[in-house]
């Protein structure tokens, strides 16, 4: 097959042995290339100007910024440029968010190795493509509102302040952090508190905890075991 009928793919992503594992898996299909490999919105920007991808293939998780942003803009600027999410979060709590932002589908990172060529076929026969737990959690959310009982109290963040959140649980103090968003440290110190109100914490060190350890994990704790853990 001649390069120019092969499927396009972008990946973005800032971990540089998983790109490339990713990169020679894509490469192996004879009616795909990776037309350029990444690591975070600027680059990737740049890299659709002059490429124009079918599909992008984001981390949810950037080290200079937020995969989600990248969906929103793309999503709006390149209608005909679809994007697939993978993530080491809980699908719960980010799959939906994202297929909101404009994606067509969204994977757990661990299982990229098995389904990302799937999803990427899917995802370009106009399917929309997400675990069947999840797209049987958004049927029935619709089906049946209130939405169910024990979802994660981060789901009531919006993305800017999921992003602050993030940036927190990476270490950046709110200087770094407005300076990372463009925005002023009295904004950032707004959301923060925003953020705390909604997560029912009290104060900005267990804040910093709960960040961190959604970082590392992926998981939520509530405040007074993680206080346990890390103390």
């Amino acid at each position: 097959m001649s390069e120019k009928s092969k499927l396009k793919i972008m990946i973005v992503e800032d971990h540089p042995i998983f790109r490339m594992g990713m990169s020679e898996m894509i490469n192996r299909e004879k009616d795909m290339m990776v037309c350029g490999d990444v690591e975070d919105v600027a680059g990737a920007l740049i890299v659709i100007e002059k490429q124009m991808p079918d599909i992008i293939v984001v981390d949810l998780s950037l080290k200079n910024s937020n995969g989600i942003d990248l969906v929103k803009e793309v999503s709006e600027r390149y209608p005909s440029i679809f994007c697939l999410v993978l993530s080491m979060h809980d699908e719960y709590l980010h799959a939906e968010r994202c297929i909101m932002a404009g994606a067509k589908g969204y994977i757990m990172k661990q299982e990229a190795s098995t389904s990302v060529v799937n999803a990427i076929r899917e995802i370009r026969s106009g399917n929309l493509y997400v675990s069947n737990t999840i797209m049987s959690h958004i049927l029935t959310k619709f089906r049946n509102q209130p939405a169910a009982l024990h979802e994660s109290p981060l789901k009531t963040l919006t993305d800017r302040e999921m992003a602050i959140f993030q940036l927190i649980g990476r270490g950046y103090v709110s200087g770094e952090i407005a300076k990372h968003l463009n925005i002023s440290v009295k904004t950032v110190g707004t959301y923060r508190e925003r953020i705390k109100t909604k997560l029912n914490i009290s104060h900005s060190g267990r804040l910093v905890r709960q960040a961190v350890i959604w970082v590392e994990t992926g998981g939520f704790a509530d405040s007074v075991s993680a206080d346990r853990r890390i103390l």
